[in-house]
């Protein structure tokens, strides 16, 4: 296959098998970085457009499948040849096509009222794959986040955009399971305008790289130093709810903070005090602590210490 544009984290493919991948990288020169998430099965509760029937696997279970049929892909993320994709899903392509069948989508849309080009919807329903249940996947590209983010918490006071019951933190907390207490979690997690309901159905807000900010961050893991804690101050969030996200830090050995679990994305802002705790990996000449080195991430968090004393 010909990619005509660079393929991006939350873009979606699928390969001969009709197996559908999460695009989970930006260095997909050669091969695709990505996460398996979608496979046909007799017996999935997932109806594509064509009467296909599919199940979502689980993380274990997709590095399971790709171990046993495709061991030569395996690695942090399965690293699929451009030559065994069929066709990609790009969220922003997609968007029009989306929203004329699925109003919810739709009137996300219109209350958001992003540019052009500058937004799209993942998951499932990027697929076609999405049930009545289905949570809004939302993908919004570069520049435009922070201003997502603002009409989110304008759409919170106009009512046009509702924003989560207590019930529904509690359960987001409960499949995050972080090193946090309850009352911490919600404190950040508050403040990051990117989460949200849309006549009952749960969207939330996910950043991706514009074209003009790729190549973005290379998938290599670095020589294990050892796990840390550390306190600093951040200088750079531009890419603080990227995925992995990246916080630029003022510290005399580690340059930057890691975070490859979405709990801890846009967690400590510019001018803020970050502790840490995770592993020290190096990088060429350059010590990074990566949080997230684990599916559950236990002893591993970020916290902002400046927002618990201005609230505290």
């Amino acid at each position: 296959m010909v990619l005509l544009k660079p393929v991006r984290l939350r873009d979606f493919f699928t390969d001969a098998n009709g197996w559908y991948y999460a695009v989970a990288a930006y260095d997909n020169a050669h091969t695709i970085g990505s996460v398996l998430r979608y496979i046909p099965d007799p017996a999935g509760d997932r109806l594509d457009n064509l009467k296909t029937r599919y199940k979502k696997v689980g993380f274990e279970e997709a590095y399971s499948l790709i171990s046993k049929y495709h061991p030569e892909w395996s690695g942090l993320v399965h690293r699929v040849p451009i030559n065994q994709v069929t066709k990609v899903l790009r969220p922003d392509e997609e968007i029009e096509r989306i929203k004329s069948y699925h109003p919810k989508v739709a009137k996300l849309v219109k209350a958001l009222h992003l540019p052009p080009c500058s937004f799209g919807v993942t998951g499932s329903i990027l697929c076609g794959l999405d049930g009545e249940n289905s949570d809004i996947d939302g993908v919004v590209y570069g520049p435009a986040f922070s201003y997502a983010r603002k009409q989110l918490a304008r759409g919170f006071k106009r009512g046009t955009i509702e924003e989560l019951s207590e019930s529904l933190w509690k359960t987001v907390y409960k499949k995050r399971n972080p090193d946090t207490s309850y009352e911490e979690f919600i404190l950040h997690e508050k403040r990051k305008l990117n989460r949200g309901q849309i006549d009952g159905t749960y969207f939330d807000l996910l950043y991706t790289r514009s074209y003009q900010d790729l190549p973005g961050f290379s998938m290599e893991k670095g020589t294990v130093l050892g796990r840390h804690l550390l306190e600093a101050t951040v200088t750079d969030d531009q890419f603080a709810f990227d995925s992995p996200a990246i916080y630029e830090i003022d510290h005399p050995v580690i340059s930057r903070v890691l975070s490859f679990t979405h709990t801890y994305t846009g967690q400590v802002f510019n001018g803020e005090r970050l502790q840490a705790q995770g592993i020290v990996e190096q990088h060429g000449k350059e010590k990074w602590l990566i949080v997230g080195t684990t599916r559950e991430a236990k002893g591993e968090f970020i916290r902002s210490l400046s927002l618990l004393e201005k609230e505290g």
